[in-house]
């Protein structure tokens, strides 16, 4: 496989060349930098791990910075691994979008953006009560949600009220609409898991097959 990790920037549209208009979301996807490249016969499997965002040696915990410095690497925000990664690299290259060219297939991999604490109706798409007929008080509720005499207790992973959003999703199948490398950035038609400024993996689908150089090489 192949990956990089971006920043979530926004939304736009472009035109195809039919004078199509598609929706897009913009992604900050470069430089990423390989701090570390782990192998079977020393670690126990093959993985990359790149890091994405410079920052300021300071900001960045000390067994964290002995990790960095020792593969030779600056300072970064954020740390993800790519198992079985495709392109032959090594600790300190950096990588950049044009490892993606236009018409690639992505899987796009993020933390949903927090709606707080929701009840059934939105959480769960509970039907909820009537809105007549002398209801009151039942109109965004669950119902009952205990058992009789036995057991009497309520069940485990019954559907309720609480904290929605703010958990990983994986959207598959989308496409590279553009790739622009000066400015490290990939157009992605339709939209990806999170808030604008959201970090955000970007990976080859594993549902379609993958059209990249990169990996022709």
């Amino acid at each position: 496989m192949i990956g990089l990790i971006g920043k979530k920037l926004g939304h736009s549209r472009v035109y195809d060349k039919n004078g199509t208009l598609i929706p897009v979301t913009v992604v900050l996807a470069g430089p990423n930098y390989v701090v570390q490249k782990k192998s079977v016969e020393t670690d126990g499997y093959s993985a990359v791990q790149l890091g994405f965002e410079q920052q300021k040696d300071q900001r960045v915990t000390k067994p964290l910075l002995g990790h960095i410095k020792k593969h030779g690497t600056p300072s970064v925000k954020v740390l993800r691994e790519f198992r079985d990664y495709a392109i032959d690299t090594k600790p300190g290259a950096s990588l950049t979008v044009d490892i993606f060219v236009q018409g690639d297939f992505i899987d796009a991999i993020g933390v949903t953006k927090g709606q707080g604490f929701e009840g059934v109706v939105k959480r769960h798409h509970f039907r909820g009560g009537d809105m007549t007929h002398g209801a009151k008080g039942w109109h965004r509720r669950s119902g009952a949600i205990g058992q009789r005499l036995f057991p009497g207790t309520v069940m485990r992973g019954l559907k309720m009220p609480g904290h929605m959003g703010q958990v990983r999703r994986t959207v598959q199948n989308l496409e590279v609409v553009q790739v622009r490398p000066a400015e490290n950035i990939i157009l992605i038609k339709g939209s990806i898991p999170g808030a604008e400024g959201d970090y955000v993996i970007i990976r080859d689908a594993k549902k379609l097959p993958r059209k990249s150089a990169a990996t022709k090489k």
